[in-house]
């Protein structure tokens, strides 16, 4: 957008907004009216996705308090008045007379003209001029000139958002409704998401300004806690409790899957608490790959015993003395 686009376009016209409009004011009226004119709600209408691009524009610079600044004294010294690049014109008070007056010049026509040109050698144009008044260098304080004008155009500003989701919901898939500054936008959340993972939606963030592409919408997806099951990448994770004669003699469980099924798990004699068993393809499903089920096995260790039970603990005990299970280990301690 040049200098002169900022002479003529009135962004408080633009989004409905007195020019003492506070920014609350100015966000909401922006929310309202990108809704209203989204491309998304107003396919195939060129001229509602030119209007929205011109609501983008006057939100860039109003929501930014130093560009507001530069406009708001760029339109108050110039009254509002479009440029004049001939002599005569109607009335006094233009844009020349008004930087004549500004920089030594006569405040008449007769007085020194702002040359509008961009070439070496003759008069400062409209850009340097401002830039030297705004504490830029020349034209760098504008970007480099082209047909986009004011600025090169810029990718709108990411914006994030999270979610979370119930534990069957992250191994399934799903999809979630998200409010996004007065947007609801729909994410398709893929199977087997795990905690703390970020989706990524291109092109629902923020517009972009000046003709550039709007920022994306970078969701982070969190997963509710589910009684049994925990989720690994695709595998699934469960712990199983079994007795102390079920790990030594061995036994043969029955393992709920996620499905409401059940499968057969054989647990060999001698088995240790911790040991981890693996089930294949019972954990994830994608259109890509399917996870297993991992089962750990925990012995429980009875808190109460009876008589019998105890005799018969110590009777194994007796049996078993003379076998050292900690064997080595004031050794490893120091290595």
């Amino acid at each position: 957008m040049t200098g002169q686009d900022w002479m003529e376009k009135d962004f408080y016209a633009v989004l409905g907004v007195p020019k003492d409009a506070d920014d609350a004011a100015i966000k909401k009226a922006y929310r309202k009216l990108a809704r209203q004119h989204h491309p998304d709600q107003n396919q195939g209408n060129a001229a509602a996705e030119s209007r929205f691009k011109e609501i983008g524009e006057a939100y860039a610079v109003l929501s930014d308090p130093e560009q507001r600044r530069q406009y708001d004294a760029v339109r108050a010294m110039a009254g509002g008045a479009r440029f004049s690049a001939g002599p005569g014109g109607a009335g006094a008070g233009g844009f020349e007379d008004i930087m004549g007056a500004m920089f030594g010049g006569s405040a008449g026509r007769g007085g020194p003209r702002v040359r509008y040109s961009q070439g070496g050698g003759a008069a400062p144009g409209f850009e340097d001029i401002l830039g030297s008044m705004f504490g830029g260098g020349g034209r760098s304080a504008y970007g480099s000139a082209g047909p986009t004008g004011f600025g090169a155009p810029t990718k709108g500003a990411d914006v994030t958002a999270q979610v979370t989701l119930p534990f069957r919901a992250a191994v399934e898939g799903t999809t979630a409704e998200l409010d996004v500054n007065g947007r609801t936008i729909t994410a398709r959340i893929p199977a087997g998401i795990n905690d703390g993972k970020k989706i990524r939606l291109r092109g629902k963030g923020k517009p972009g300004v000046a003709g550039g592409p709007a920022g994306d919408l970078v969701v982070t997806v969190h997963v509710a806690s589910h009684p049994v099951w925990t989720l690994d990448g695709l595998d699934l994770r469960m712990t199983v409790p079994v007795t102390f004669a079920e790990a030594a003699l061995g036994t043969t469980l029955e393992v709920p899957t996620l499905d409401g099924s059940t499968v057969r798990l054989k647990v060999p004699a001698g088995t240790p608490s911790g040991r981890s068993m693996r089930v294949k393809g019972r954990g994830v499903h994608t259109a890509t790959a399917n996870g297993d089920l991992l089962v750990s096995v925990q012995v429980v260790v009875p808190q109460k015993l009876s008589k019998k039970a105890k005799q018969a603990i110590e009777t194994f005990a007796a049996e078993s003395d003379g076998e050292d299970v900690r064997a080595g280990l004031a050794e490893r301690a120091v290595e």
